[in-house]
């Protein structure tokens, strides 16, 4: 079985994301949604119990995509999944020159593990989870940029924030 890993801190999950996910379940026979719980992000909307919760919502029509949480280096997460693929979403080259040099680091620390880039569908180029938490503080309509099933949590927390 091939795996892919979809990895990221999905704070909160968009349909970018969800639109590479779905293109890696067409790809790959089981895909892994890795939830990370990144030190070096400061001030995260949700934690990450939340996001699991929210990715579970979001991927729950798809029968080949789960969700796991990894609180270490994705480099030895993959070692769970032999052969297992990362995959990695481009929206610009600036996330080019970025997820390159992760590339390299996580090669350095498994050299077995591959890492494939799937540029973003055009119409989520410009959408990243920080612009979703800003529009979300200022009580904008987040329709057509975060799954439906998760836009009552996202105002929800936004309002309480």
């Amino acid at each position: 079985m091939k795996t892919a890993i979809c990895p990221g801190s999905f704070d909160p999950i968009t349909l970018g994301h969800l639109n590479i996910i779905e293109r890696a379940a067409q790809i790959f026979d089981h895909v892994v949604v890795c939830v990370a719980a990144n030190a070096t992000k400061t001030h995260p909307m949700f934690t990450v119990e939340e996001k699991v919760e929210m990715v579970k919502l979001a991927i729950a029509s798809i029968p080949n995509v789960s969700v796991e949480v990894n609180t270490g280096l994705l480099a030895e997460f993959a070692r769970r999944y032999e052969g297992a693929v990362l995959i990695k979403g481009l929206r610009a080259a600036s996330d080019f020159d970025y997820e390159f040099q992760m590339d390299s680091i996580n090669k350095r620390l498994n050299p077995e593990l591959e890492t494939m880039f799937l540029t973003a569908d055009q119409r989520y180029t410009f959408l990243s989870s920080s612009i979703v938490r800003e529009l979300a503080h200022y009580g904008s309509d987040l329709h057509g940029l975060v799954p439906e099933e998760i836009i009552g949590p996202i105002e929800e927390k936004a309002k309480r924030r």
